[in-house]
């Protein structure tokens, strides 16, 4: 309903049919929302089969986070600062400035004042190195080689089809489908050796996507 209200303000008359298709759902639920925002007291005007316009000035009411919320977002970007890539690092820190800027005065100083904190016991650099290319082959599915070492000390070269980081507290390990075993595998970062960003995109196969690992992991 936020963005129906956002393509509103931009254009002079807006139609149920335009709204569906950029919202990728059915005029039934266009009609819905929009008696929906017409009830709560927004300024809409038109008639389906028509078309709908919002009354000029019209602007939506400041977003604004609680004090329980702006403690959550604190807490959240400590931890990142602490435990993982400088990347994400500087942009959970850009978050909180981005989010003190807009906060009214008697909510400034929470920033600052939350009591939670993440102790500053920064991952190796090469595992927040591996972590930044994994992040990278993960959000444009490349498929990835790495030498590995497991537990008992056994080597090995994969290729792997990197899915997903996940962060159990202590360490980070991938999430990810192996060439070589033709099965899903975690990695831990802190045992990969070296890694090499391949050319290669790995398809979206049914039986081998991260909804797919995280399936098998819960039963």
């Amino acid at each position: 309903m936020f963005q129906i209200v956002q393509f509103l303000r931009s254009r002079r008359i807006t139609t149920a049919h335009w709204l569906s298709e950029v919202l990728e759902v059915s005029e039934r639920t266009i009609y819905r929302d929009m008696q929906d925002l017409i009830t709560s007291g927004v300024p809409i005007e038109g008639e389906a089969g028509v078309g709908y316009v919002i009354r000029r000035g019209y602007d939506l009411p400041p977003l604004m986070f609680t004090r329980d919320e702006i403690t959550a977002l604190t807490l959240g970007a400590r931890i990142v600062n602490s435990w993982a890539d400088p990347s994400l690092a500087m942009a959970a820190q850009s978050v909180l400035s981005k989010i003190e800027t807009v906060l009214p005065n008697p909510l400034k100083g929470e920033l600052d004042n939350t009591r939670l904190f993440s102790p500053l016991v920064q991952i190796p650099a090469h595992v927040a190195a591996f972590m930044g290319e994994l992040r990278s082959a993960v959000d444009h599915r490349k498929k990835t080689t790495i030498t590995y070492v497991r537990a008992d000390g056994e080597v090995s070269e994969r290729t792997i089809w990197p899915l997903g980081l996940f962060f159990w507290g202590t360490a980070w390990t991938l999430g990810a489908w192996c060439e070589l075993r033709q099965a899903f595998r975690n990695f831990r970062l802190d045992r990969i050796q070296t890694l090499v960003i391949c050319e290669d995109n790995y398809p979206q196969e049914s039986g081998k996507t991260l909804e797919d690992l995280i399936a098998q992991e819960k039963r």
